[in-house]
């Protein structure tokens, strides 16, 4: 068990690493990674179980006793993310599948790598993984619809279709692990410690694949969608922590709110827009998993040496 365990942090801490490496190697060997492509739904099921199987009944108690932090987080990325999103892909002229991929990631909710980041930067966890599993929870009806609003000028968004693989590839297997959690906790227990690498693994098969199915688009314009997704990123963080800031939140939850809104579910925005708008919609679902799991803990490192001044805050298992 205690292999399995640092294998699992191994995988953890080096996750942004494999992505790069079998990123690369889909672009210089295509044939062999294109062929993963359509497996992306499952796989991303398979994470968005072992979601399910970290959280527990209690985690969504801080929605009635600490509504307003929370309130704001999953408003505050749900107004931000998309509508920066449309912004960036009109002021770089993406073509539409890109565009409509960049609105894509920020259409979905928040990754459960903000939760480690909330923790590494001595936020507000508790709160962090609320938002993260009530924002996870409504996507189904508000993601389907904001990619409308946002992006069906640029392709034909059929909501009816997304809504099923929402509720397919997020909302089934987060109610599954959920309730295996609450009814067989000792054996949930004992598959813990390969839940990481699993998770890790998946992301990293989903991520090689779509890049080796799109690699002619991801060459010809790489620059402007790595430039697309890190000023994404770096402002959702940005203007995450200034919301929460201008509302008065303490300053732990401040920072919870700021990697809730910057840190998107690149795994979902991935599969998403491979499954409904081709190769090319997936790619900015990931390169963002690469680059969020590189700015993420620079600035949560950061926080981390600053302290918080504050009483003691409540944290998650």
């Amino acid at each position: 068990m205690s292999a399995l365990t640092a294998v699992a942090n191994f995988a953890s801490r080096t996750f942004a690493l494999w992505i790069i490496v079998l990123s690369a190697l889909a672009l210089a060997f295509p044939h062999v990674f294109a062929p993963l492509e359509p497996y992306t739904v499952p796989l991303l099921a398979v994470v968005m179980l072992g979601m399910g199987l970290t959280l527990r009944f209690k985690d969504f108690a801080v929605v009635a006793r600490r509504p307003v932090p929370l309130l704001i987080g999953v408003f505050a990325q749900y107004l931000i993310m998309p509508s920066l999103a449309w912004a960036l892909g009109k002021a770089l002229a993406l073509p539409p599948e890109l565009a409509l991929g960049l609105i894509l990631l920020g259409c979905v909710p928040s990754g459960t790598a903000s939760n480690i980041m909330a923790y590494l930067a001595r936020g507000d966890v508790a709160v962090s993984v609320a938002m993260t599993s009530v924002s996870t929870l409504v996507a189904i009806v508000i993601t389907p619809y904001l990619v409308l609003f946002y992006g069906g000028h640029l392709l034909p968004v059929d909501t009816g279709a997304m809504v099923l693989s929402i509720a397919q590839v997020v909302l089934l297997p987060v109610l599954t692990g959920l309730l295996l959690q609450a009814l067989l906790p000792k054996v949930v227990e004992r598959m813990m410690p390969v839940v990481p690498t699993v998770s890790v693994v998946a992301v990293v098969i989903i991520c090689a694949g779509v890049v080796g199915s799109s690699r002619d688009t991801f060459l010809e314009a790489a620059p402007l969608v790595i430039v697309g997704v890190v000023v994404h990123n770096l402002v959702g963080l940005a203007l995450g922590y200034a919301v929460a800031w201008m509302t008065r939140v303490p300053e732990s939850q401040r920072r919870a709110i700021s990697f809730e809104v910057g840190i998107q579910n690149s795994g979902l925005a991935a599969t998403l827009g491979a499954a409904h708008f081709g190769p090319a919609a997936a790619l900015p679902g990931a390169i963002a998993a690469v680059w969020a799991n590189l700015s993420g803990p620079v600035l949560a490192t950061f926080w981390g040496r600053r302290g918080v001044e504050e009483p003691a805050r409540e944290t998650a298992d």
